[in-house]
């Protein structure tokens, strides 16, 4: 029997901003909003995941819906922790087996940007969920070891790792991280400036999730797009008349609602570029970059950043999925990604 069969119930977490993924067995048993609904009289959990992102922004005054990450690091200890195990009691309804909660080992992906306090809240949250032992492991490390890429050679990649709070820029080599840029700007930061530009300039309130919709049915980067998606219809209420209305909204306006936020993505990498040793910065070019996250999937974001550095841009094959099946890839071989692993 080999060693990962003694610690078969280990769990690799992406622990994300918008969603949380839990890897069990080499199989993605949970991918779920990270969002929590906590009853406010009683503090007791009301539901977890889908089932809360349904009422987010449709509660009343008893029932309180929390997002316990903020710009990629735990911003509500406790609503985490109370997340954390109520997705690895998931893992029992979603992957039929007989999961034993005091017998685990944990490894959760943490951005490259985080401090020494966030890294603890992190250790701490999993800790008190039960877990046996705890590893962490960066963002564009275990996005660059879930697109297969072999993070011990001497050779440089550079991933564009663009999340739900945070965008992970990272030149990796030699299973290390030799330049990165980390910003909070990222997948919420698009939402809010959906949000902003119905308000402003069609007189529209929406709230988070239908901004959410709105990216995913007609977001770009670019205003001229050679397949453009079919005008979207979006409800919400007129700030003149305070009724609900309907407005119809084309691609070519939300690039330019997004402009500027993409532009500071733009500028992040050429940081890094610009950071970078020489010789790395020879592989790059032959490389390329590789886009992972789910801001990888905003129509002409890669065309968009080729324009500007003049590199081949890869996106990912499941880029929403990239960082989930590193950290497991990671988890499976402990004792070869020990050098990435920090406990």
């Amino acid at each position: 029997m080999g060693l990962f069969d003694l610690f078969s119930n280990d769990i690799a977490i992406d622990l994300g901003t918008a969603n949380t993924l839990v890897i069990h067995k080499d199989k993605i048993v949970v991918d779920e909003p990270s969002i929590i609904a906590i009853d406010r009289n009683t503090n007791k959990v009301l539901a977890i995941g889908r089932m809360a992102m349904q009422m987010h922004e449709k509660t009343h005054e008893n029932i309180k819906t929390i997002r316990p990450l903020k710009d990629g690091v735990i911003a509500d200890f406790s609503a985490a922790e109370e997340m954390i195990r109520g997705m690895i009691r998931m893992i029992d309804e979603k992957s039929g087996s007989r999961f034993f909660p005091k017998s685990y080992r944990m490894v959760i992906c943490i951005p490259s940007g985080i401090t020494e306090v966030e890294k603890r809240a992190v250790r701490d949250s999993a800790q008190h969920a039960h877990a046996k032992e705890v590893y962490m492991i960066h963002e564009p490390l275990a996005a660059a070891i879930g697109i297969g890429i072999d993070i011990e050679q001497p050779m440089g990649s550079m991933i564009v790792d663009i999340g739900g709070g945070t965008t992970e820029i990272a030149v990796i080599a030699l299973s290390g991280i030799v330049a990165d840029q980390s910003l909070r700007v990222a997948g919420d930061t698009f939402n809010k400036d959906i949000l902003d530009y119905m308000r402003r300039q069609h007189n529209l309130l929406i709230g988070e999730r239908s901004a959410e919709k709105v990216k995913i049915a007609v977001g770009s980067a670019l205003t001229e797009l050679d397949n453009p998606p079919e005008d979207y219809e979006i409800r919400g209420r007129d700030l003149m008349t305070g009724i609900p209305k309907i407005i119809k909204v084309t691609y070519s306006e939300i690039a330019f609602a997004l402009d500027k936020s993409i532009s500071k993505i733009e500028e992040a990498v050429l940081k890094a570029l610009e950071i970078s040793p020489p010789e790395l910065s020879a592989d790059i070019y032959d490389n390329g970059i590789h886009l992972t996250g789910g801001g990888a999937l905003l129509r002409g974001l890669d065309k968009r950043l080729a324009m500007k550095t003049k590199l081949p841009i890869h996106v990912a094959d499941d880029p929403l999925r990239a960082v989930v099946r590193g950290t497991g890839i990671a988890m499976k071989n402990l004792d070869s990604f020990k050098s990435v692993l920090m406990t």
